[in-house]
């Protein structure tokens, strides 16, 4: 019963999770059209860039949305943990269409500095970006929390996507902005900016997303969890323990040695309590206890 309501519970925050997916689809649809329109028809290379990276995270938002309806499968034979990873992998998609958008901005934008071609745009480019800003900042903070609070690996890429968004328009608009006083080259570099923040916020969700793939795991957060199970009643030392994440999950394995005079009923409630504390403590809802008996333990380290 217990499993039942867990699971239940995890649909739920994933179907709140698509929320968050939708509406940046919906911000960004609206923003890409609009920018990608001022800037052709006002000539400004910076709002054009920040109108061809919303235009692409379009299809990034909807790679999210993909893994966090294949994230609600239950499991299977061939899955029996579930398929909460889909998250994962939808970040790390998300970061590879990222990363061939910042790519082309950069390409683009040097082409057309080497050109030699500088137009001044119309200052009401400057008053788009600086708009679509603030709106992406308040889609940051809206998906930002949400990702929080479910604790959604794939909505929080989307959201530090959001706010690299909101800050790249800012700097569209500051580029935009200096070429109206007298500094056209201001509106090139501002899309080389663009660019470069695009790539940077690519390879940090790409980097988290691979780390999280390949097993690895926080060490500091690692600690902390070996740290409460030590203090556990009855646990006289953790010979292992290990934990990865599975998609927003954390797995937990530990190996406890106990007093080897206790009977098995003993052992168990040691395990029961381990589980209850981590649940507790940092929100760890599957963790694998093995309980072993200390003398044997440290008989077994001795030969070894």
């Amino acid at each position: 019963m217990a499993r039942r309501i867990l699971e239940v519970d995890d649909i739920q925050q994933l179907r709140q999770g698509e929320r968050g997916a939708w509406l940046s689809i919906a911000a960004y649809i609206v923003l890409s059209g609009l920018k990608l329109t001022i800037g052709f028809l006002f000539l400004s290379e910076a709002l054009q860039a920040d109108g061809w990276n919303n235009l692409t995270d379009i299809i990034a938002s909807v790679a999210v949305l993909i893994g966090l309806r294949i994230s609600q499968k239950p499991p299977d034979e061939d899955h029996p943990y579930g398929h909460y990873r889909a998250e994962t992998i939808a970040a790390l998609i998300a970061s590879f269409i990222m990363a061939t958008v910042g790519l082309q901005v950069l390409i683009t934008t040097v082409r057309s500095i080497f050109s030699g071609s500088s137009t001044v745009p119309n200052m009401l480019t400057g008053w788009v970006a600086l708009g679509c800003a603030v709106v992406m900042f308040g889609v940051y903070t809206y998906n930002k929390r949400l990702a929080d609070r479910i604790r959604n690996q794939a909505l929080l890429a989307a959201a530090q996507d959001n706010r690299s968004d909101a800050l790249v328009s800012i700097g569209a608009a500051v580029g935009i902005f200096g070429a109206q006083l007298g500094m056209p080259w201001l509106d090139p570099v501002a899309a080389l900016t663009v660019g470069v923040i695009i790539c940077k916020t690519a390879w940090c969700i790409f980097r988290d997303a691979t780390h999280t793939l390949t097993d690895g795991f926080d060490e500091l957060q690692l600690n902390n969890i070996r740290a409460t199970i030590e203090k556990t009643k009855g646990v006289c030392a953790i010979r292992d323990v290990k934990a990865r994440l599975h998609g927003s999950h954390v797995l937990v394995d530990v190996v406890v040695l106990v007093d080897p005079q206790l009977t098995l009923i003993e052992g168990h409630l040691i395990s029961d309590n381990i589980e209850s504390r981590m649940k507790r403590k940092h929100n760890i809802a599957s963790v694998h206890v093995h309980v072993e008996p200390l003398a044997e333990a440290l008989e077994h380290h001795e030969h070894t």
